[in-house]
């Protein structure tokens, strides 16, 4: 016999090492870049946004349905849209779906998949850390690409390295081939004259 209400998806209090756990996680959340990611968001979209509650369950609840984090991707790109349709939904399948398909367009954009985070991390609330980590380095992409899509302030986040790509020519890296590197030395008049390695074993 079932018992009501009981499922997976409930979950009580956490004890012991798994509130140590949530605790240190939960100390990695930044409110300086809550504030600064919020600002950002609002610029990126508008107004229709709208601006969370202070604090992380309030940011938490803003991004949780998906809508704010595919219109923040959509702005970004400069013709198709990468999430075409956002619709805000109760249901909590359709908000995780729509958060995955932020994630797959921030792939695409560029965003690596070290800097991203596991919809659980928002939508259950396990590593808003995480969250902020995803939303910053898509912050910093959109400065580094310079595709004129980025709404920001140029100090609130860094840009990334960009590859410094050189092309020599055949007469270049021919000469190139004909240099010894100082590292590599010479052993021209090397002996081992004068080295001593210690007395030789004596065997009786």
């Amino acid at each position: 016999m079932a018992t009501k209400g009981v499922g997976m998806a409930n979950k009580g209090p956490s004890f012991g090492l798994s509130r140590q756990v949530q605790d240190k996680i939960d100390s990695k959340y930044d409110t300086e870049l809550e504030q600064i990611l919020v600002e950002w968001i609002s610029r990126q979209c508008g107004s229709g946004v709208g601006k969370p509650e202070a604090g992380k369950t309030g940011f938490q609840t803003w991004l949780k349905d998906g809508c704010v984090l595919s219109e923040l991707i959509n702005s970004l790109f400069t013709g198709d849209k990468p999430v075409k349709k956002i619709a805000s939904s109760p249901a909590a399948f359709k908000q995780m779906e729509q958060i995955s398909q932020f994630l797959n367009a921030s792939e695409k954009y560029g965003v690596t998949k070290t800097d991203m985070f596991q919809t659980v991390d928002l939508w259950e609330g396990k590593d808003l850390a995480a969250v902020q980590r995803t939303l910053s380095a898509l912050g910093s992409l959109a400065i580094t690409k310079e595709e004129g899509t980025y709404k920001g302030e140029a100090n609130w986040f860094f840009k990334k390295a960009q590859e410094n790509k050189r092309d020599f020519s055949d007469d270049q890296m021919k000469a190139g081939k004909n240099v010894i590197g100082l590292q590599m030395g010479s052993n021209q008049g090397a002996s081992q004259e004068g080295m001593s390695y210690g007395r030789p074993r004596q065997i009786m």
